[in-house]
């Protein structure tokens, strides 16, 4: 549930703070970790419809790509991140860099300040961070951090911006749909009231429904707007959307790409935390929260197999968690002592198959659409002017 916290900082100033937890005693705790004193706590709305929780603004593939550049140009942790803390106006992000700066400052490595913040930073860049200052290479693990945010991002946005035509065909068809049964319908069905007993069937089906549509104009309204509203819900709740993935899972073709999709973003995750000298068992346990409930049981399977000393090509294909070319780049991987750049060619693979079938999809929904929302339109059209064409021909 999100709680809102008002509260105030070591500067004396009142903020109001949103918190992700599973009770008001966990809220102020997290609160209180961040040096401030709770006045208020209070369930927000999306707390209590269950919806996703509220993200934070702060970046931190942003900040790693200025921390960088910082790093480069000669200046020490501390100086960079007092200068990005100087240079930024959001007031957000300066609290943050504030309360990362205090913790260096204090003698605190650089992740176990960011511990500090949870969330605002994930265990992965806290575990990427950690692993480096073993080496004493922070820009590396920077680096490779904002190279697996920037894959991560290229699949999200190709699946975005697929969608945004389609979006806008159906809102716009939706418009004229619209305008059609509210406004047209209703007109023509008071100039057919007296040749009613004539008229076609679907023609007068179409009547009725404009008929009904003047008489209870708010109360359709009202329907179609409870409707909106429930598959806002369902779009917003995560128990709904999971229920809903689940259902996706049983059509072949679809949960196959679903699955591919997710194990991409596994093999990159733990690639990425291999090259950073984390064991496989500890990092497949940070990854878990990745996987589909059904395949975090197999990700625990094959952590116990290699615990047990099987090799990984072995444990992923046994419990199902990689198709028959991953199994033979792990194998090559593991000749090679490179398992951590296998995995991420591997997800990589599996990326480009994402892309193509989003391709696929994209120029078979797009017409398919037209067509559909083309002969909604067209067809109440015909229905409204179908009784004029039928006196027009009884005419002559």
């Amino acid at each position: 549930m999100n709680y809102l916290v008002k509260a105030i900082n070591d500067r004396s100033e009142i903020v109001a703070l949103e918190f992700n937890a599973s009770s008001p005693l966990l809220a102020k705790e997290l609160a209180a970790r961040q040096g401030l004193r709770v006045l208020s706590l209070r369930p927000t709305l999306a707390g209590w419809f269950g919806s996703t929780p509220v993200r934070s603004r702060f970046s931190s593939t942003l900040l790693s790509v200025e921390l960088l550049s910082l790093l480069d140009a000669g200046l020490n942790l501390v100086e960079a991140i007092q200068a990005l803390t100087e240079k930024t106006s959001q007031s957000e992000a300066r609290r943050i860099l504030e309360q990362v700066l205090d913790g260096l400052r204090e003698g605190m490595s650089l992740s176990q300040s960011l511990s500090r913040l949870p969330q605002h930073f994930s265990p992965l860049y806290i575990a990427t961070i950690r692993s480096s200052e073993q080496t004493g290479n922070v820009k590396e693990a920077l680096s490779r951090y904002i190279a697996y945010q920037d894959e991560i991002d290229r699949v999200r946005k190709k699946v975005a911006s697929a969608l945004v035509y389609p979006a806008i065909l159906l809102t716009v068809g939706g418009l004229v749909l619209s305008f059609l049964l509210f406004y047209v319908v209703p007109r023509f069905a008071r100039v057919y009231e007296d040749i009613s007993r004539d008229l076609p069937v679907f023609s007068k089906a179409l009547l009725y429904v404009g008929r009904t549509v003047a008489q209870h104009g708010w109360l359709v309204a009202a329907l179609i707007g409870g409707m909106l509203i429930a598959i806002a819900y369902v779009a917003t709740d995560r128990r709904m959307r999971a229920a809903i993935v689940q259902r996706l899972w049983r059509i072949p073709s679809v949960g196959e790409r679903i699955k591919a999709y997710q194990l991409a973003r596994v093999y990159r995750t733990l690639g990425m935390l291999l090259r950073a000298g984390i064991p496989f068992v500890r990092a497949a346990h940070m990854v878990e929260d990745l996987l589909a409930d059904h395949l975090r049981a197999q990700l625990a399977s094959a952590r116990k197999s290699i615990e047990e000393g099987v090799s990984l090509s072995a444990a992923l294909t046994t419990t199902g968690l990689a198709s028959p070319v991953a199994n033979r780049m792990l194998v090559v991987g593991e000749r090679g002592g490179q398992i951590g750049d296998m995995l991420e060619r591997i997800a990589r693979f599996y990326d480009d198959e994402t892309s193509r079938f989003v391709d696929w999809f994209t120029r078979l929904l797009e017409p398919a659409l037209m067509a559909i929302l083309g002969l909604a339109v067209g067809g109440v059209v015909v229905l409204m002017y179908m009784p004029i064409f039928e006196l027009a021909g009884a005419i002559q």
